[in-house]
């Protein structure tokens, strides 16, 4: 790759975000974590680097810092939070902690033209309890706030940039054109990082990874595990047989309607493994989430294997795991970030498969992907599915599963998507906070009392998740009308047995995340 930005991690949860903005500018980017050796960083032939925000101080003992091979190759960096306080240590600045810390919006002030940033005010996101005291020698001063002295430096002549804030996110109006100056400006990127050449590059590792061997595909109805395949079949053909295991934790008629789709569409054989017995009795009694996690993430593997030497032993196994998934699953070889919870398909997989995995999306967006899947001529009714959970209901039913708990939430959620479908509030597209990206029931254990045609009621607790989100890396609650949150309840009360309560999350991402397990 000859036209690439290396973003180091230092551990901020916020350095997915970097790398899908710059994807958005339509460059390849890597996340690597900041001790990456210089072999691995430089084969990607880096047109430039930016060194994420993390939660350490530089001045503390083990401190992570930047490595020697980013400032000897000569290309622009530009340090976003710690990045700006890692480049300023490395570069003889002093940097302490602030008597006052700065989180949330914040105003700056930029003081000259520069090729960076707009002179003016502007607002921005802060989030540190460190500043700057001195520059390193060679570095002016961009802008300033109240409580950041130098909330962004620049050396021109290196072309070494550093900002306070974080122009990663949203909560940062100019902070995309920022990254546009930097990338396609200063460091002279090429926006050829296109679904073309995304489905082109794999179809090429992909076919001189399996060769003439079969391939077997984990398709779970989802968008992610559909593209993959369909990816994969672009790639091999009829080298690639799909499997469909329907464990029990499926939305309300979602077998028949994946097993059209693919037949209509994908033109490929599908296999469909009624499994629902086996999943439901290794998960009988199992509350925990990580545990219910690991136990399906097992059994997929193992069903999977039972169709490999029904099928003739394909030694490839196709899986949709994309770039959120190994980001909270906290995969080490990619991030310093804390693990948030174990995907199945990533940290969930038992360590004795036999299978190697071929993994198309694994560092892609949803977004990218949904792409992806457009330009392999997928209908949007495929592309534009909602995103669903591997696990399935497994993590949407807290508490113990059984089959009548989750049929009871498999109508309550089909009256909640119904009702956004219908009221024509359900965007996946995202862009506003009025309309939702994704939207699902979630099923509580947790009774509480009800009058019901005069008689006491003690049953369950549904909660509706709205989320509106571009990225699905940060997500705020949807703002939905009262009278559609009124009429939902009233028919979810009404038509599913064994709820008398309908409550509404008003929780944003973070500091939960967008499902409950």
């Amino acid at each position: 790759m000859s036209n690439s930005i290396v973003i180091l991690d230092f551990g901020s949860q916020y350095t997915q975000l970097i790398a899908r903005r710059v994807r958005e500018l339509s460059v390849y980017c890597e996340m690597l974590p900041w001790d990456a050796d210089a072999a691995r960083a430089l084969s990607l032939q880096p047109a430039g680097f930016i060194l994420s925000g993390g939660p350490s101080s530089v001045y503390v003992e083990k401190a992570p810092f930047i490595p020697s091979y980013v400032l000897e190759s000569r290309l622009p960096v530009l340090g976003i939070c710690y990045g700006l306080q890692a480049l300023t240590h490395a570069l003889g600045g002093r940097v302490a902690a602030s008597a006052e810390r700065e989180y949330g919006l914040a105003a700056i002030h930029v003081d000259a033209a520069n090729p960076l940033l707009p002179e003016g005010s502007q607002q921005v996101w802060m989030s540190h309890g460190d500043r700057i005291e001195q520059m390193p020698p060679g570095f002016d001063r961009l802008a300033s706030s109240p409580n950041s002295p130098i909330a962004a430096m620049s050396d021109e002549k290196r072309k070494y940039y550093g900002v306070q804030f974080h122009p990663e996110v949203r909560h940062t109006p100019g902070g995309q054109d920022l990254l546009r100056r930097f990338v396609l400006d200063i460091c002279n990127a090429t926006p050829d990082w296109t679904p073309e050449s995304i489905i082109q590059a794999s179809v090429d590792r992909i076919r001189q990874q399996v060769g003439s061997q079969r391939v077997l595909s984990a398709v779970s109805g989802g968008v992610d595990s559909s593209v993959a395949t369909a990816l994969v079949h672009h790639a091999v053909g009829d080298q690639l047989s799909a499997v469909f295991i329907n464990h029990g934790l499926l939305r309300l008629n979602e077998q028949s309607q994946v097993e059209e789709a693919f037949r209509r569409n994908i033109k490929l054989n599908l296999v469909t493994v009624d499994a629902r017995k086996v999943f439901l009795s290794a998960l009988a009694g199992v509350t925990d989430p990580e545990q219910k996690r690991r136990i399906i993430g097992e059994i997929f593997i193992r069903q999977f294997e039972a169709q490999d030497r029904v099928l003739g032993s394909p030694p490839f196994l196709v899986q949709g795991t994309i770039y959120p998934d190994v980001v909270e699953s906290s995969a080490p070889e990619r991030n310093k970030g804390a693990r948030i919870k174990t995907h199945h398909n990533v940290g969930g997989l038992p360590k004795d498969i036999n299978f190697k995995l071929i993994e198309p999306l694994r560092y892609l967006f949803k977004d990218e992907v949904r792409r992806v899947g457009e330009a392999l001529g997928l209908p949007h009714e495929l592309v534009w599915r909602q995103p669903f959970p591997g696990p399935g209901l497994a993590v949407r039913c807290l508490g113990e599963l059984t089959e009548k708990r989750l049929d009871t939430l498999r109508h309550a959620d089909a009256i909640f998507t119904a009702e956004l479908e219908q009221s024509g509030l359900l965007n996946l597209a995202g862009g506003d906070d009025l309309s939702a990206a994704q939207a699902f029931a979630v099923l509580l254990p947790v009774r509480s009392v009800g009058v019901m045609g005069d008689q006491r009621t003690y049953q369950e607790t549904v909660v509706l998740r709205a989320v509106s989100t571009d990225d699905f890396m940060t997500a705020g609650w949807t703002k939905l009308p009262y009278e559609l949150l009124g009429k939902i309840s009233n028919r979810i009360v009404n038509e599913v047995k064994g709820i008398n309560r309908v409550v509404y999350d008003v929780t944003s991402k973070p500091p939960a995340t967008i499902e409950w397990e």
